[in-house]
């Protein structure tokens, strides 16, 4: 078997500087890391990371605790997550909470007994038995998308801004009747989006109406049943807002079923993009969130932490785009001329 011996010997340095280049504990000159690189490669050897970790009690391993991971947002805030990690030299262990307060703690605790360095944790709606877990144990953590409170590390995207905007947008295209699908109750992206919705409504003048406002528990079943409640009401809603892609879903299978069409019988606004929210027909207006940029932010605080242990916690807020289709029932935006067009527009 290839040791670092071997390594060190073929790269004519020190085991010294090899371990050096593995484990990132010095600076080292750009040739001498070429060539223990080039001497690592050629000789197949496999560093033992293991045995460092038992060491430096250290694995290089990082606890990622989201729920619903097959979510395109969150599988956008992953690959965040694991390019900075990987460019980090740290791996990843996954696990799905199920946005379960019980399974939530549970699953935590089995990501800190692999002894990961540190975690990356989208809390559920009640989290205080998880974070209290964490807390105790002093484990490095930095929150997911979700606010626990002051006093920890999190980071999340802006969201009573944007979903006034679309609020807003929508009263000025003239609608007066404008329901929102919300979350799971409890969660901070929960309170802030009615928080958004309410704002918006004043902003234009539009009174609050209860009867509008329906629990969607971001999932797409649950915004199916709400949109079927809005809709079913005497004085229904002539456009909806829905809080996140799931209940996106959620609500257009209704609409199908009730044989409204987007947006000749009702106008649609959404918070979350995703891959094929422009594949629709109508395509769909929505806020986009930050996904890659709020998980690269989530590691990098996490890293931050782990080599600044007494540093004051910090949040992290991360702005939206308001991304304008036709589901609220504007025309297709005229796409923009070429760059070849535009230099002959500029010609004399």
């Amino acid at each position: 078997m290839t040791t670092m011996a071997d390594v060190a010997r073929r790269a004519g340095v020190s085991v010294a500087t090899v371990s050096h280049v593995l484990n990132g504990t010095r600076p080292v000159r750009p040739d001498t890391r070429t060539a223990v690189l080039g001497a690592i490669d050629a000789l197949g050897y496999t560093h033992n990371t293991l045995a460092r970790s038992l060491v430096t009690s250290r694995t290089r391993s990082i606890g990622l605790a989201v729920s619903a991971i097959s979510n395109p947002y969150f599988t956008e805030i992953l690959q965040g997550v694991e390019a900075g990690a990987l460019e980090a030299g740290y791996s990843l262990l996954l696990a799905d909470p199920h946005d379960d307060p019980r399974h939530e703690r549970t699953v935590v605790q089995l990501l800190h007994e692999r002894r990961v360095d540190g975690m990356i944790v989208a809390p559920s709606a009640e989290p205080a038995e998880m974070v209290e877990y964490l807390a105790r144990r002093q484990v490095p953590t930095v929150f997911l998308d979700r606010l626990v409170g002051d006093g920890h590390d999190q980071v999340c995207a802006e969201s009573t801004g944007p979903v006034r905007q679309l609020v807003e947008h929508l009263a000025d295209l003239g609608h007066a009747r404008i329901g929102l699908v919300a979350g799971l109750p409890g969660l901070s992206t929960t309170t802030e989006r009615v928080q958004g919705y309410q704002e918006g409504l004043r902003a234009r003048g539009l009174p609050f109406a209860p009867e509008l406002l329906a629990g969607g528990h971001s999932e797409a079943a649950g915004a199916h049943a709400a949109t079927r409640q809005l809709l079913a009401a005497a004085d229904p809603p002539t456009a909806l807002v829905t809080a996140n892609n799931a209940m996106t879903i959620g609500a257009l299978r209704a609409l199908r079923e009730l044989g409204l069409e987007v947006p000749r019988d009702i106008a649609l606004a959404c918070f979350d993009d995703f891959s094929w929210a422009d594949l629709f027909t109508p395509r769909l207006t929505v806020i986009a969130q930050p996904s890659k940029e709020i998980g690269a932010a989530a590691l990098r605080l996490l890293l931050e932490r782990l080599e600044q242990p007494d540093r004051p916690p910090r949040t992290v807020r991360l702005p939206c785009a308001f991304v304008h289709r036709t589901s609220c029932g504007c025309a297709e935006p005229a796409p923009a001329a070429p760059p070849a067009a535009q230099e002959r527009n500029r010609t004399p």
